[in-house]
C-alpha cells in the first residue's frame, strides 16, 4: 500500500505542476489533488525536494513507458515517411492528454533542475527502444556518429514540442521531415563555399 500511495501522490503532484506550475507545488496542493487529508504528502515526502524527486522519477517512468509503446505500435523503420511518421505520433502524444501534462511538468522540473544536480540527473535521457530504433535507422543510412545525430534530432523534437505548449497549434509534418532530412545529412555539416 505504501509504494501504491507514493504513486497516487506523485501523480498527483505531477498534476499539480501541470495545473499551477512550480510554485503551486506544495504539500497541501498535493494532499488536495490526491483527495487525502492534509498532512498525507509531508507524512511520505517530508521536504519539497523528495517530493520533487518522486515526481520527477514518475515522470520518467512514465515517458520511458510511453517511448517503449510507441516504439512497440510502429513497424521497425524503413523508410524516411515511417521515420517522420513515427515523429509525428511522437509529437501529437506530448501536445495532447495526458502527454500533454507531462510535457508541461516536464519543462518545468527541467529549469528547476538547473539548480538541482539530483533532478538533472533523473532527468537525463535513458535509453529506450524509441531512440534506438532511430539510432540504427540513421545508422543503417551511413550517417556518421548516428549517436549524436539522434541526439540532435530527438532533442529539436523536444524543442518543437515546447514551441507548441507555448504557441499553440501542431508541430507542421514539414517541419519533421525537414529535421529527419538534416538528420540523414552527410558529410561535416559545413556549407559549401
Amino acid at each position: 500500500m505504501t509504494s501504491d500511495r507514493r504513486t497516487l501522490l506523485a501523480d498527483a503532484a505531477l498534476d499539480v505542476l501541470a495545473d499551477e506550475g512550480i510554485r503551486g507545488l506544495t504539500h497541501r496542493a498535493v494532499d488536495r489533488k490526491a483527495a487525502m487529508p492534509p498532512g498525507t504528502t509531508s507524512a511520505y515526502f517530508r521536504t519539497r525536494a523528495a517530493l520533487l524527486t518522486a515526481l520527477v522519477t514518475r515522470l520518467v517512468h512514465l515517458d520511458q513507458a510511453e517511448l517503449h509503446t510507441t516504439a512497440e505500435e510502429l513497424p521497425p523503420l524503413r523508410t524516411v515517411d515511417e521515420l517522420v511518421d513515427g515523429m509525428a505520433l511522437l509529437t501529437r502524444r506530448r501536445l495532447t492528454g495526458e502527454g500533454r501534462r507531462r510535457s508541461l511538468a516536464r519543462y518545468a522540473c527541467a529549469v528547476e533542475s538547473v539548480r538541482d544536480p539530483e533532478l538533472r540527473e533523473i532527468l537525463v535521457p535513458r535509453e529506450n527502444a524509441g531512440r534506438e530504433a532511430v539510432r540504427q535507422f540513421l545508422a543503417a543510412r551511413g550517417v556518421k556518429d548516428a549517436e549524436n545525430r539522434t541526439h540532435t534530432l530527438l532533442t529539436c523534437i523536444d524543442g518543437l514540442v515546447f514551441d507548441r505548449l507555448v504557441s499553440g497549434g501542431d508541430v507542421p509534418r514539414e517541419a519533421l521531415e525537414g529535421l529527419a532530412a538534416a538528420a540523414l545529412r552527410h558529410g561535416t555539416g559545413r556549407r559549401p563555399g
